[in-house]
């Protein structure tokens, strides 16, 4: 992996430094931009072999530098880690699963970023639909942007998931009541 540039954008000096720390000493060099214009700037120009995107910036926001990566068809295929504090910030705009990217939650451990890496080459190799010819109608939506159309069928399966979600929580608060419960007879027990 010698040579490989990797561009961190986040207007977090702390977390620009932590990432270049982290990595490997000698394998790449790290390019850091501290706003999402100076970071599309960077991208557009240094083409670098790994992009690290908070998704809150200042300037430009992490969404819109995602959004213009991912309607270039070159940029596009650059493997890419999305990173933010509150991973439901990036649910918001682009549903799961990450097909194309990684996802990283901040703040994080070396292994994590390293394991995100790792897995953000893989997926940047998936094969892909070509984008829209340029002068056609249509605008280039990323592949994991949800449709309107398939917003519908996509809502009624994040319900299903919810509930799911929401049924395995209640059953382990019902076990966990129990060994409080079992706790609570053993302490009053000792006791006497």
């Amino acid at each position: 992996m010698a040579g490989r540039k990797i561009l961190v954008i986040d207007d977090s000096k702390v977390i620009r430094v932590r990432v270049r720390e982290m990595l490997p000493p000698g394998n790449f060099e790290v390019l850091e931009a501290k706003d999402g214009k100076e970071g599309l700037e960077f991208v557009q120009r240094e083409h670098p072999n790994l992009i690290m995107l908070d998704f809150l910036l200042p300037k430009l926001s992490g969404w819109d530098v995602f959004r213009q990566i991912q309607a270039d068809e070159t940029l596009r295929r650059i493997p890419l880690v999305l990173m933010s504090g509150r991973k439901e910030e990036v649910t918001e705009k682009i549903s799961e699963p990450f097909q194309y990217f990684e996802f990283i939650e901040k703040p994080f451990e070396k292994k994590q970023l390293l394991d995100a890496i790792k897995s953000a080459f893989q997926k940047a190799n998936l094969p892909r639909q070509p984008l829209p010819k340029s002068g056609s109608e249509t605008s280039p939506v990323p592949d994991s942007v949800p449709t309107p159309a398939s917003a519908a069928s996509g809502d009624a399966a994040d319900m299903a998931a919810m509930k799911a979600e929401m049924a395995k929580m209640q059953a382990e608060i019902e076990a966990l009541k129990k060994q409080v419960l079992q706790i609570k007879t053993f302490i009053q027990k000792k006791l006497k």
